[in-house]
């Protein structure tokens, strides 16, 4: 009998080891060692960090004691920002606007402005911070800050950075309906991010994060169906992962195991079965939150992946 697989793990912790060693400090709240794993990173490893950081509750008050002491120190105030961030979103949970409470939209936007504050003065200090300026964009949106300032924040970042995948994930999100976006702009915007791109980057996930967008937004199976059967969308689809995760050239930098997720959960979903199954495998049991809470988590997670290994073999 083939070794049984292994069970889905989201903790980014398994897929990046700084994470655990980031955990420690947080733990021993240990300002120096903190901003040292952060310091002298690239720009996709500072982003996977702070928001690594901004995940773990509870330490508002440890990230504000250092931002006081040094509030010029990019990394105290990015690490702080980011924080507020997510802790608004915790606020305001996921669910649509007509189920968040006026007191939970209250305490979000009051996070939200709070990080404003503290990342205007990062951005205006240093404005080539990729991670700063990703966190503006999310900002932007939790703020209602509209579509052109929404383009503008992502603008400055890509004078430095032109290919920082989070920071244009966000912003696609922006582009979409759900924030008063349309399809057209942000499938443009997908595809541009993805053609401007080397060969072998991860950037064509964003045509795969759009599809599923688009995907979520029908109201009906048979229009989900009918949407994903199309060829003109299985074969964008498979462009894109030719061009990033099924290209010899790419490497699984910080933030793979989001790129990777997106893929087999869009291949699943459009039948490429084969394509799908070299992601699982790619993935041994690694996943995010994103995408895989559109399909139930962990538990979508394992039937996609079952599937996959079924109908396109197991590599």
């Amino acid at each position: 009998m083939p070794a049984p697989l292994p069970a889905p793990n989201f903790d980014a912790g398994a897929a990046y080891p700084e994470v655990n060693d980031l955990r420690k400090a947080l733990r021993a709240a240990d300002w120096p060692a903190v901003r040292a794993f952060v310091a002298d990173r690239d720009p996709d490893a500072r982003t996977m960090l702070v928001g690594a950081v901004a995940d773990w509750a509870g330490i508002e008050a440890f990230l504000q004691r250092a931002y006081d002491d040094n509030p010029e120190d990019p990394h105290a105030g990015t690490l702080l920002g980011a924080y507020l961030i997510r802790a608004g979103w915790r606020i305001r949970s996921s669910y649509r606007a007509e189920h968040v409470s006026r007191e939970q939209f209250a305490k979000f936007h009051d996070h939200l402005r709070r990080s404003e504050r503290v990342l205007i003065d990062v951005t205006a200090r240093h404005p080539d911070d990729a991670t700063a300026w990703t966190h503006r964009i999310t900002n932007n949106r939790g703020l209602q800050l509209g579509q052109a300032e929404a383009r503008r924040r992502y603008d400055r970042l890509a004078q430095h950075h032109p290919h920082h995948v989070p920071a244009q994930s966000s912003l696609l999100q922006q582009f979409c309906p759900k924030w008063s976006g349309d399809w057209d702009r942000a499938f443009g915007f997908a595809r541009e991010c993805a053609e401007a791109a080397p060969p072998g980057a991860p950037n064509a996930v964003l045509i795969a994060e759009a599809h599923l967008e688009r995907w979520l937004e029908f109201d009906t199976d048979r229009e989900r169906i009918t949407y994903l059967r199309s060829s003109a969308v299985v074969d964008e689809i498979m462009r894109a992962g030719q061009r990033s995760v099924l290209h010899p050239d790419f490497v699984d930098r910080p933030g793979w195991v989001s790129v990777r997720s997106a893929f087999a959960l869009i291949f699943s979903l459009t039948e490429q079965w084969g394509p799908a199954a070299s992601q699982f495998t790619a993935l041994g049991g690694l996943g995010t939150d994103y995408p895989w809470d559109y399909v139930d988590g962990p538990p979508g997670f394992t039937k996609y992946r079952a599937k996959a290994y079924a109908k396109g073999g197991q590599s």
